[in-house]
């Protein structure tokens, strides 16, 4: 695993947990931006 992918792959992690504490805390909208930025980021990964 090349140290690019494990940037990314922090990056996308990073991502779905903001997304889901944001859920949690109610800010639906952002949680679906920062969840559209998450898959952005996922597409680096291929």
């Amino acid at each position: 695993m090349t140290l690019e992918r494990i940037a990314w792959t922090g990056v996308v992690l990073a991502c779905l947990i903001t997304a889901l504490l944001l859920v949690v805390g109610g800010f639906l909208g952002y949680a679906g931006l920062t969840a559209a930025v998450a898959l952005a980021a996922a597409t680096n990964l291929r």
